[in-house]
């Protein structure tokens, strides 16, 4: 897989952010890695560190270069994004590549482990739609098994829950709900609000291999209700729920709401 990596010679900067990421100083409210990658670019930005925006990505470089995985996710949204440099999909592939082909077996509850398995991801975003720039071709075959590695070996919310979807899709991985509702249940207990929101609208309506079960259906839409306010995913959430509470019995509304309320701290911390 390709890499990117540009040589500079700002050589102070470059070793205090190197240091810094190598020793993980992470700020308090950083919750992952990824977290704290963004921090960092923050911290050392503008004002903030006194540092401009070509000494910081003259300093990501070098850290990337030095194989600290921060750094590498950084520049990688940075170019996925067009974020302080000229959008180019070639060079972020490189850099997600990168991470996920130096630390795929990486402690999978390790300080990093979550810009790892998120690399998986987007290398296998990539694959699915293909890179010509970069000479990657579209591979389905290849983006389900990253996904799957960062859904299995990292234990990955979103990578569990896109595993979910695709067992929904006849082109994907084929139809099998048993399978989807497992995916979804995987990431629903770690608190991923549209996983929550599909394996409750599977459990109401029930499926083949599925009994319907409303009252816990209902639970796991109202806590996706609750943890999805203001995100992209708001809309569709509501509509879910709106559809199941028209259906609902006032008393099946009633114990959903009750048990959402008595489960809901268990997902404050995420």
């Amino acid at each position: 897989m390709m890499r990117t990596i540009r040589d500079t010679s700002l050589i102070s900067v470059a070793t205090a952010l190197t240091l810094a990421l190598a020793m993980s100083i992470t700020p308090a409210h950083a919750q992952t890695a990824a977290d704290a990658a963004l921090d960092m670019a923050n911290m050392l930005d503008g004002a903030g560190g006194g540092v401009s925006g070509a000494a910081l990505l003259a300093a990501l470089e070098n850290a990337a270069e030095a194989g600290q995985p921060m750094a590498m996710w950084q520049l990688g949204t940075m170019y996925e994004n067009g974020e302080g440099v000229a959008k180019d999909p070639a060079k972020a592939f490189g850099y997600f590549a990168q991470i996920a082909n130096e630390h795929a077996d990486a402690a999978p509850r390790g300080v990093e482990s979550d810009i790892v398995a998120q690399s998986f991801v987007k290398v296998g975003d990539y694959y699915k739609e293909g890179l010509p720039d970069a000479g990657i071709p579209a591979d389905a075959e290849r983006s389900h098994a990253l996904l799957l590695h960062a859904a299995t070996y990292f234990g990955d919310a979103d990578a569990q829950y896109r595993v979910g979807l695709l067992y929904l899709n006849a082109d994907e991985l084929g139809v099998n709900p048993l399978q989807s509702a497992r995916w979804f249940s995987l990431a629903a207990r770690k608190g991923h609000c549209p996983a929550q929101a599909q394996l409750g609208r599977l459990l109401f309506n029930g499926v083949e291999g599925i009994e319907a079960q409303p009252i816990e259906g209902l639970m796991w839409l109202n806590l996706a209700q609750q943890r999805c306010t203001g995100t992209a995913d708001a809309a569709w959430i509501n509509d879910l729920i709106n559809q199941a509470n028209s259906i609902a019995t006032p008393e099946q509304q009633g114990e959903a709401t009750k048990l959402a309320t008595s489960i809901a701290p268990q997902f404050a911390g995420f």
